[in-house]
C-alpha cells in the first residue's frame, strides 16, 4: 500500500474528457488525505435538470432559468460518488451518451458556470485540503492553488480508454468517440466563458504512455515537492 502524505492545500487536475481525471483525481485525494470534486459532475447534473425539464441545450436563457432552480449535489469523498438533481440520485445517468451529448452546451452558459463555480468554491472552501478536477479550475475556480496540473493525452488513446469504460470493442466505434472527443476538445477551448486551456503555470503531463498509477504517482510526487518547498496552502 502506498504511503498517504499530507497536503494541506488545493490540488488543480484540469483536461479534456478521456484523459482518466475523474480515476487519477480520486486516486490522487486518497494518497494525500485530501478531499475530492469533480466539477463535470456538477454540469452534467445541471444537464440532467436541462432535459427532465424539457429544454433544449443550445436555448441559453432557458437553460440558466432551469440550472439556476434546480438543486444540484456532489459529494466531497473520493471513496463514494454523490450527485442528486433535487433529491435525486443520478450518479448512473450523468454518465450516459445522452448527458454526453449535450454538456457542452449547457456548460458554455456564462450564469450556469457562474451559478455552478460560487458552488465548487463553497464546497472547496470546506474542505480544506481537496484535489478538484474539471476544466477551468486552475485558471478560473482556484487560480491560486498551491498545485495545478493540466493532464492531456492523444484523442486515439483518450478514445480507447472511454470505450474500455463503456464496453465498446469494434473499431468503429472507438473511431466514433474519437470524433466526438476532437468535437468536445474543440467546442470547449474555444468557447468564450472560461474556455479549455493549461493555467499559466499549470504542470502538463501526458498521459498517452502512462497507466493510471502512473498518473496517480506522477502528481503525487509533484505534490510532494510542493510541500517539501513550503508552497502548499488552504
Amino acid at each position: 500500500m502506498s504511503e498517504q502524505m499530507t497536503f494541506p492545500g488545493q490540488v488543480t487536475l484540469d483536461g479534456p474528457s478521456g484523459t482518466g481525471k475523474s480515476s487519477v483525481a480520486r486516486g490522487v485525494a486518497a494518497r494525500l488525505g485530501a478531499a475530492y470534486l469533480d466539477t463535470g459532475a456538477m454540469y452534467r447534473a445541471a444537464t440532467v435538470a436541462v432535459l427532465d425539464a424539457g429544454v433544449d441545450p443550445s436555448d441559453a436563457e432557458g437553460v440558466a432559468r432551469t440550472v439556476a432552480g434546480a438543486r444540484i449535489e456532489v459529494g466531497t469523498d473520493a471513496a463514494t460518488e454523490t450527485v442528486r438533481v433535487d433529491g435525486v440520485d443520478v450518479a448512473a445517468r450523468i454518465r450516459g451518451a445522452e448527458v454526453t451529448r449535450a454538456v457542452s452546451a449547457v456548460s458554455a452558459v456564462p450564469a450556469v458556470r457562474r451559478r455552478l463555480v460560487d458552488q465548487q468554491r463553497t464546497l472547496v472552501a470546506e474542505a480544506g485540503a481537496v484535489v478538484v478536477e474539471g476544466r477551468d479550475i486552475g485558471t478560473v475556480v482556484l487560480p491560486d492553488a498551491a498545485l495545478k496540473v493540466y493532464l492531456t493525452a492523444a484523442p486515439e488513446a483518450r478514445a480507447r480508454r472511454r470505450a474500455a469504460q463503456l464496453g465498446i470493442r469494434d473499431e468503429s466505434g472507438i473511431a466514433e468517440l474519437a470524433t466526438d472527443l476532437r468535437r468536445r476538445d474543440e467546442f470547449d477551448s474555444s468557447r468564450a466563458d472560461s474556455p479549455l486551456r493549461p493555467a499559466a503555470d499549470a504542470i502538463v503531463v501526458d498521459s498517452t504512455e502512462l497507466d493510471q498509477q502512473g498518473v496517480v504517482d506522477r502528481v503525487v510526487a509533484l505534490a510532494g515537492s510542493v510541500v517539501a518547498a513550503g508552497g502548499a496552502r488552504a
